[in-house]
């Protein structure tokens, strides 16, 4: 499925216009390779990162990171870790075995490592989002329309759950459902 500038302006008016027309690129490009192919699993993505991001206008979290300091469950073994790999994208990556995972993976091209603003940067922003997606079984459960469980395995919570309700129903008129 091809999404346009008007369906994403529709679902997220606030998605500064500098980035959308290449995010609508690299999502229309990517979307297919990482299963979200059917206008349900895009609501239920557009919805999350619409949420997530502040209508895309935010794509590094804001917080400066240190909070995530010597977290082992995000593999943040190393002094200066949470700063470092904070959150960044649409669906924020955070922490260093999240961002190793998605070096690793074949689908990030260069030494993200040594670079991790480049999740804040095209295609990274929407790129790193639709591996999150993907690697974390979201499809199944947008498959599902379960957004609880979809908000959850995004968030690993309900935080903001009705903001998400909201963004995911918008979504899902904009596309036709």
């Amino acid at each position: 499925m091809i999404v346009t500038k008007a369906q994403c302006m529709m679902i997220a008016p606030n998605w500064p216009s500098a980035r959308l027309e290449d995010d609508l690129r690299v999502l229309n490009a990517w979307a297919p390779k990482f299963g979200v192919t059917t206008p349900l699993r895009m609501a239920h993505f557009l919805g999350q990162c619409a949420h997530e991001s502040g209508e895309m206008r935010y794509v590094e979290e804001i917080a400066s990171g240190k909070a995530y300091e010597g977290r082992l469950d995000l593999g943040n073994v190393k002094p200066g870790d949470g700063v470092r790999f904070k959150g960044r994208g649409y669906i924020q990556l955070t922490g260093r075995k999240n961002y190793q995972d998605y070096a690793d993976s074949g689908f990030c091209v260069g030494d993200l490592m040594a670079h991790p603003e480049w999740l804040t940067k095209s295609p990274g922003r929407m790129k790193a989002s639709l591996y999150f997606w993907w690697k974390n079984g979201l499809n199944a459960l947008a498959d599902k329309d379960d957004i609880i469980a979809v908000t959850k395995r995004v968030n690993g919570g309900l935080n903001g759950f009705a903001s998400r309700k909201v963004y995911t129903s918008k979504a899902k008129r904009v596309l036709g459902l």
